[in-house]
């Protein structure tokens, strides 16, 4: 007789305990499904301005380091449920190397300017179907068309920005003004310069007079003997992250890129950025595609969906070089004021057009490419 008044009463409990979660009572009341995807760091992912139909789960791309905010990257996942595998490289060559040597599985990279036409010769990346590229519209026309891909058949743009002289002004008496300064004995062991054997010898190159792109084995010759002359006196040659020697006082000047030297100076008001006499080197990163990309639908997906303007204006936040996406600069200036009135105003980002016109422009030198490795490989050693 007990254990079935126990057995009722437990039944009644249970019923009683049904009829209170029915009506909302002693418990907590659940949120209503919103259906928008959020990222661990808690940013609300849009939706894609431009949808696309994607069947692949997967996509691999091969990137410069430090250069796609993380947010960029799991906003794309949750929004199309796609998992981003990515490996970095630290230059242009290094990229080159691995892509060209084969056996990779990778959809899209990122090559900087002078080296798409190589690229090109060597049959490694395929045509763009401009039919599913919209974002396209996103772009400044400054940025498109340039001479190393005519009418972007290879490329869509990603980045743009300059090699300059960084200085931390407070640790340099005699703060440099033009490349030939850096040869100064006394920055000797005080230098972080780019692990980019084009632009280092570029730079070398104009203080001897010459052009950047110059196929003259002779004058080649003589930028590798100045050259030789300035390694010595670099501490360190980093692409992975040059500001942090500098913003740790490790070194205090040599030659870096828009935002590196930004960022460095946001940490540190005393670090300049300063536009060589001879002229600065431009450059521009851009998207392409592997020619046997095995994921190319979601390789579509992720350039419309990352270049449009309420994601892309993550740049401006994460990695603020000079961005090419008008869209995004539109989407900053209307809800990320701060940001983009820091870009506008900073002649580090907002490059001022004198600089422009009287920068040099690193390009393909065909089979003159040779001479420059070998110049690299002579004078740095690996």
């Amino acid at each position: 007789m007990l254990k079935k008044t126990i057995f009722n009463l437990l039944a009644l409990f249970v019923v009683l305990s049904l009829a209170l979660t029915a009506c909302g009572g002693g418990g907590t009341e659940q949120p209503a499904e919103t259906g928008e995807k959020v990222t661990s760091s808690g940013y609300v992912c849009p939706e894609p301005e431009f949808p696309m139909e994607v069947t692949s789960t997967e996509l691999n791309i091969f990137v410069w380091t430090e250069y796609i905010p993380p947010d960029m990257i799991e906003c794309f996942e949750l929004v199309y449920g796609i998992t981003v595998n990515r490996d970095e490289y630290s230059s242009n060559e290094e990229m080159y190397a691995k892509v060209s040597a084969g056996g990779t599985n990778y959809d899209l990279v990122q090559p900087t300017d002078y080296i798409v036409p190589l690229m090109i010769r060597q049959g490694l990346l395929q045509e763009l179907d401009q039919a599913k590229l919209p974002v396209m519209k996103n772009f400044d026309d400054n940025y498109l068309n340039l001479s190393f891909d005519p009418g972007n058949k290879y490329t869509i743009p990603y980045q743009a920005g300059t090699d300059a002289i960084v200085v931390n002004t407070d640790a340099v008496e005699n703060v440099p003004q033009s490349w030939a300064d850096l040869w100064n004995p006394e920055y000797a062991g005080r230098m972080v310069f780019l692990d980019d054997s084009r632009a280092v010898i570029g730079l070398t190159l104009l203080t001897l007079g010459y052009d950047v792109n110059t196929t003259d084995p002779a004058e080649l010759e003589e930028a590798k003997n100045k050259l030789a002359e300035l390694v010595p006196n670099i501490k360190l040659f980093d692409s992975d992250s040059p500001k942090t020697a500098l913003i740790a006082g490790d070194v205090d000047l040599g030659m870096t890129w828009t935002a590196e030297a930004l960022l460095a100076q946001q940490e540190n008001p005393a670090i300049e950025y300063i536009y060589p006499t001879e002229g600065a080197i431009l450059w521009q990163d851009n998207w392409a595609m592997l020619k046997e990309a095995p994921h190319a639908d979601a390789a579509y997906a992720w350039l419309n969906y990352t270049m449009q303007g309420n994601i892309f204006w993550m740049m401006l936040r994460d990695f603020p070089y000079t961005n090419p996406n008008a869209a995004a600069l539109e989407y900053a200036q209307a809800n990320e004021t701060e940001l983009y009135d820091t870009y506008m105003n900073s002649p580090i980002t907002n490059t001022p057009p004198e600089v422009v016109q009287k920068g040099h422009r690193i390009e393909d030198v065909g089979e003159a490419t040779p001479l420059y490795d070998n110049i690299w490989v002579e004078v740095k050693g690996n």
